[in-house]
């Protein structure tokens, strides 16, 4: 299995994140539709223009098995960088083989050479498999006191042209 970081300006690299982007896409934990058609014309090029964007790729021999997008944030209370997973995937067909683990691994590597206080992500609460592994590898849920609970993660859908 191979590991590396996306140049989203190499080929074989883009039309990795689109496919695996699309299995995600079509899982019911990424919404079980297709990637929309916008998504697979415009996504490599706004990656690209993000310098706080990375993708962290699994290949197997050729074919693309695992795929996390991040984004660098910043921690205000620690006055240091995060990382941010914004997508994590590892193909129906490679489950169960340790490339989540790995995958997670080298965003915690990627995290710590950007000097980021810590990693973070949204998990549905019905993806019970993704929240074993992000258990085993080190997460939990978000609270500053116990007496106020944990954080929730909320959204505001605006109109995009």
């Amino acid at each position: 299995m191979d590991y590396i970081i996306a140049n989203y300006n190499e080929k074989t690299h883009s039309e990795a994140i689109l496919t695996l982007m699309d299995v995600y896409s079509r899982d019911p934990m990424g919404g079980g539709k297709p990637l929309s058609a916008k998504a697979k014309q415009c996504l490599i090029g706004e990656l690209a223009i993000r310098p706080y964007a990375f993708s962290i790729i699994a290949f197997s021999n050729s074919t693309p098995v695992g795929l996390v997008n991040c984004f660098e944030g910043f921690s205000t209370f620690a006055c240091a960088p995060l990382v941010n997973i914004h997508d994590m995937v590892v193909h129906p067909d490679y489950r169960g083989q340790g490339i989540g683990s790995y995958l997670l691994a080298k965003v915690d590597a990627v995290a710590r050479d950007r000097g980021a206080c810590k990693v973070t992500l949204e998990v549905l609460q019905g993806n019970s498999i993704a929240q074993k592994l992000y258990r085993k590898t080190g997460f939990s849920s978000y609270e500053l006191d116990p007496q106020v609970g944990s954080a929730e993660f909320w959204e505001k859908k605006l109109e995009v042209a």
